[in-house]
């Protein structure tokens, strides 16, 4: 690619993964845009984390993520495409985001009550992200009720990676980890 710009899009359609053109908002386009908005949001709340631990973990979800918006670009018609080329989401991604989510729950402990995002800017900022998260998530839902999401370890895992960004926000608020 010479530049960024293609002017391709310039009359609001844009290219799945493995091709056909699409309406800007189509299912498809709104699940991985909706994906890319939390990427950059966790991009941003690692270049603020105070720990290293939570940097380290945001960096390994961002790049995951990407692997996510792999499968809710590719139209179902075009996934033998996707197989040949990417690795996809498994139910161990799923699992290992659990197992994450628990051994924070232990290490860090549950909030008493609701939380105000906003104890660092770095909690704030990845609580921001999980916000973005479960828009994607519902973007996600709305393309697999249209059966264009082949694989629904994807709706599993951005609902258990809600989960973890949140435990990742309370991990950066406590101190429970070593400052870089």
């Amino acid at each position: 690619m010479s530049s960024i710009v293609t002017k391709g899009g310039d009359q609001g359609e844009t290219s799945l993964l493995y091709g056909g053109r699409v309406p800007k908002d189509d299912l498809h386009t709104e699940a991985y845009g909706a994906l890319d908005e939390a990427i950059s949001a966790m991009g941003l709340a690692r270049s603020m984390c105070a720990h290293e631990e939570v940097a380290e973990s945001l960096l390994e979800l961002e790049r995951e993520c990407f692997t996510v918006g792999a499968e809710m670009a590719t139209a179902t018609a075009d996934r033998a495409k996707l197989l040949r080329h990417f690795p996809t989401l498994e139910a161990a991604a799923v699992d290992r985001l659990e197992q994450e989510v628990h051994r924070l729950e232990s290490e860090v402990g549950m909030p008493a009550g609701f939380v105000l995002p906003g104890g660092t800017p770095a909690a704030a900022a990845i609580d921001l992200a999980r916000t973005m998260v479960r828009r994607a998530e519902r973007r996600a839902v709305a393309l697999a009720r249209a059966q264009e999401l082949a694989n629904q370890e994807v709706l599993r895992y951005l609902n258990r990676l809600s989960d973890l960004l949140f435990m990742l926000a309370r991990q950066e608020e406590s101190g429970a980890t070593t400052l870089k």
